[in-house]
C-alpha cells in the first residue's frame, strides 16, 4: 500500500523543543510503517534552502513559505514531512497548512522565563537587554496559533507525554495506524 503524505509542523519559540520533539517521534513512525520520513528543520533550511535572508518579516516569510513549498511537494508525494520552524507569524502558517492540505499543527509552548533559563547560548539574556535585535518572542512578534491541532507545553510535560499527543493525533486523523496494545 502507498505511504499517504502529511505534514506534522512544529511551531513555537526558540529554544522550546521542537526539533527534540520532531526527534523523538522520527523513530517511532519508523515502527509504526511510515518508512519515507523528511525532517526540515528551520536553522538547518536557513543555512541551504534560504541562505542570505535575514530576520525582517519579509524575510522570514519568505523562509517559511520556502520550507512549506517543499513540505507540499514531499507531502504530495507520499513523504511525512517533521518541520520544525519558529513560523513566527500566524497568517503565513495558516497559507501554508492551506498549500500542503495533509497539515498537522503541534503548537510547541514554553514561557520566556523557562527558555532564558534553558537557553545555553544566553541568547534571551541578550535580547531582553536588547543587545540582539529582531529576537521572536522578546523584540519581534510571535503570534501563537489560536487552533492548532495539538498543544504541547514543554515547560509542563515530559517528553514522552508530549510524543503520546501528537502519535495519538495522527491516528485519529489516520495519519498513523491505531496502536495495538499489548
Amino acid at each position: 500500500m502507498e505511504q499517504q503524505g502529511f505534514t506534522i509542523w512544529f511551531t513555537g519559540l526558540s529554544g522550546a523543543g521542537k526539533t527534540t520533539l520532531s526527534d523523538a517521534i522520527e523513530p517511532l513512525l519508523r515502527e509504526r510503517g511510515v518508512t519515507k520520513i523528511e525532517k526540515l528543520d528551520g536553522d538547518v533550511v536557513r543555512t541551504h534552502l534560504s541562505k542570505g535572508l535575514g530576520f525582517s518579516k519579509e524575510d522570514r516569510d519568505t523562509n517559511i513559505l520556502r520550507i512549506g513549498w517543499v513540505a507540499e511537494v514531499l507531502t504530495r508525494n507520499g513523504v511525512c514531512v517533521l518541520a520544525s520552524a519558529i513560523s513566527p507569524y500566524r497568517d503565513i502558517r495558516d497559507e501554508v497548512r492551506r498549500n500542503v492540505g495533509a497539515f498537522v499543527e503541534v503548537y510547541v509552548k514554553c514561557s520566556i522565563p523557562e527558555l532564558t533559563r534553558r537557553d545555553v547560548k544566553g541568547l534571551y539574556e541578550k535580547a531582553i537587554k536588547g543587545e540582539i535585535k529582531n529576537f521572536t518572542g522578546i523584540s519581534d512578534p510571535y503570534e501563537e496559533p489560536l487552533q492548532p491541532d495539538i498543544t504541547v507545553d514543554t515547560e509542563a510535560e515530559e517528553l514522552a507525554e508530549s510524543v503520546a499527543k501528537v502519535l495519538a493525533k495522527l491516528e485519529e486523523y489516520g495519519y498513523l495506524p491505531v496502536a495495538v496494545k499489548a
